[in-house]
């Protein structure tokens, strides 16, 4: 039995569809490049949530924000002097926190519910609230906010509490009143003035202090007048201060005061997770999404000829009865007919179109206008009359 011996091969190639193994790599390389991109962009994202986060922040009045508005440097001093700080953002973390001693800071109440504001009022522990209008008035109703429009102004202490006599004068602004008679106010805005912007009233055994302006305790006013001495004297009373700062993902605690868990809690990555990979979903639609290219002037599927089109206007207008319209139809273009005769640019008013008629045609002016710019018609017979009048008319202008 023979058999025919069919042409060599070359090297690289095979049989069938006549591709080499480069060119099968290079398909397979074109294919798997967009999840190779999307892979690498999602372990970029992974390495950057793996790392530490940065040991600052911005939040106004938070103790490891070094900015002008933070409050760094009263809790690093406090810190020196032996005083713990414990940073919160959280109202369970603060009850949490509170449960070992010591003073709790609320700085800004903004974010503080009802319920919130019942979990700190249910503690024993001395308070100070720092621009927390609110929540002083929900915890002491005698207390009310009354000098919000205060300017910030350099105020004497003018009172008899030993931390604001300690520091004679601070840079605050807005104020608290006392209704009730049972609290002592400092600082007010004006000599004699009812209100004041350092508050301290006794309740239930412990101490609530309120301060209505931030500015007092931030790195840039701290060495300000006495605005030192008062904020460290008002924190430093206990060795421990529970420094809340309430934030906008706070789920606050549940009605019985045991402490409640969200899935933030016990799974912190999933939303810094969930935000990249929208990102890299975004990312990808707008990188693989189809492109519009330029305009492409494609053939008509039907030709319809300008006069079948002049009729079926002519029909419109007629089943419509727009006399007026088909009026004015036909005096534009006799208008532009002519004054393109008449060498005229199409930018040409009405009185300079009428004087070249007149000296085209030897017509009177009056006439002349009022068939280019008279009345519309208001009947087929006047549509008709109007229609070879200005045939009339086009018939007589010849090009100069």
């Amino acid at each position: 039995m023979s058999a025919t011996a069919g042409p060599a091969l070359a090297v690289g190639e095979v049989l069938g569809d006549g591709s080499t193994a480069r060119s099968r790599g290079a398909a397979r390389w074109r294919s798997a490049r967009p999840w190779l991109v999307v892979l690498g962009v999602a372990l970029v994202g992974a390495l950057v949530l793996a790392l530490p986060s940065p040991p600052t922040s911005t939040t106004p009045g938070a103790p490891d924000n070094p900015g002008d508005r933070g409050a760094r440097a009263a809790a690093r001093i406090l810190e020196r002097q032996g005083v713990e700080v414990r940073h919160v953002t959280t109202t369970r973390a603060a009850v949490s926190a509170a449960a070992g001693g010591g003073t709790v800071l609320v700085v800004g109440d903004q974010w503080l519910s009802a319920a919130q504001v019942d979990a700190l009022a249910d503690l024993d522990n001395d308070l100070v609230l720092v621009d927390a209008g609110w929540a002083l008035t929900s915890l002491a109703p005698d207390l009310v906010a009354t000098g919000q429009d205060a300017p910030r102004t350099t105020r004497q202490a003018s009172c008899a509490d030993p931390d604001a006599a300690a520091a004679g004068a601070i840079t605050a602004a807005g104020g608290y009143e006392d209704v009730g008679g049972s609290a002592v106010v400092c600082f007010p805005s004006s000599p004699g003035a009812g209100d004041g912007a350092y508050v301290v009233v006794e309740q239930d055994g412990r101490r609530v202090a309120a301060l209505s302006d931030l500015e007092p305790l931030t790195n840039a006013a701290l060495a300000q007048d006495g605005n030192a001495a008062l904020v460290l004297r008002a924190l430093g009373r206990s060795d421990r201060v529970v420094w809340y700062v309430p934030s906008l993902d706070d789920v606050g605690v549940v009605p019985d005061g045991a402490s409640g868990t969200s899935i933030t809690d016990l799974v912190p990555w999933v939303r810094p997770v969930l935000a990249w990979l929208a990102l890299v979903l975004v990312v990808t639609i707008v990188w693989r999404a189809r492109r519009l290219g330029a305009v492409v002037a494609e053939p008509l599927p039907v030709v319809v000829r300008s006069a079948e089109t002049t009729r079926g206007r002519g029909r419109l207008y007629r089943r419509a009865r727009a006399h007026g319209h088909a009026g004015a139809a036909l005096r534009a273009g006799t208008a532009a007919r002519v004054a393109h005769r008449l060498g005229l640019p199409r930018s040409a008013d009405a009185p300079t179109l009428i004087d070249a008629l007149v000296r085209a045609t030897g017509r009177d002016a009056r006439d002349v206008e009022t068939l280019l710019y008279g009345p519309p018609p208001t009947d087929d017979p006047g549509l008709l009359r109007l229609a070879d009048d200005l045939h009339h008319l086009e018939s007589e202008v010849h090009r100069p």
